[in-house]
């Protein structure tokens, strides 16, 4: 199970964005080709990518190397691709709840791309959009248009399809 947009640990600036609840199945269907808008910005610091780092094993020197890195292709160390992609649940849920009782699962990706890369102390934001949503047996799947944005830059540091089931 993923956690709502109140259950995040990302620390985020208050920025007055509005919250889509659906209140139950009815209203996740009538979702397609809605734009749910953006999610606050997120800071990425090298204490974060260095975290990841520790996690996923990669520790790739454009990632945790500051000194080998300001060298580099980027001048700095940049966040790892799939950092920037698993940030996308926390901030989703910044612009999309469900009901407490709702069961929503990651049933996965379409397709993923990183057009440009996040560097350290960036901020990222993402831009969302119901793409389609499905009705099943249990449920409904859901197709979300994501992009997360880098704050400044001219093109988006991931875009991706995500596909989530949600049991009623």
């Amino acid at each position: 199970m993923i956690p709502r947009c109140a259950a995040t640990n990302v620390i985020v600036e208050e920025s007055g964005t509005a919250v889509k609840t659906v209140g139950g199945l009815a209203e996740m269907l009538e979702l397609s080709g809605t734009d749910l808008g953006v999610s606050d910005w997120i800071d990425v610091d090298q204490e974060r990518i260095d975290i990841f780092a520790r996690s996923s094993g990669d520790h790739q020197w454009i990632h945790v190397d500051p000194v080998r890195a300001a060298a580099g292709p980027f001048g700095t160390t940049i966040a790892h691709g799939y950092l920037t992609l698993s940030l996308v649940v926390p901030l989703l849920w910044q612009v999309l709840s469900f009901p407490e009782d709702a069961m929503i699962v990651n049933y996965g990706l379409n397709k993923v791309r990183f057009p440009a890369p996040v560097p350290v102390d960036s901020r990222v934001r993402l831009k969302a959009a119901v793409a389609e949503v499905t009705e099943t047996k249990a449920g409904a799947e859901i197709v979300f248009d994501l992009a997360v944005e880098v704050d400044g830059a001219d093109r988006p540091a991931c875009v991706a399809q995500a596909v989530y089931r949600y049991f009623a």
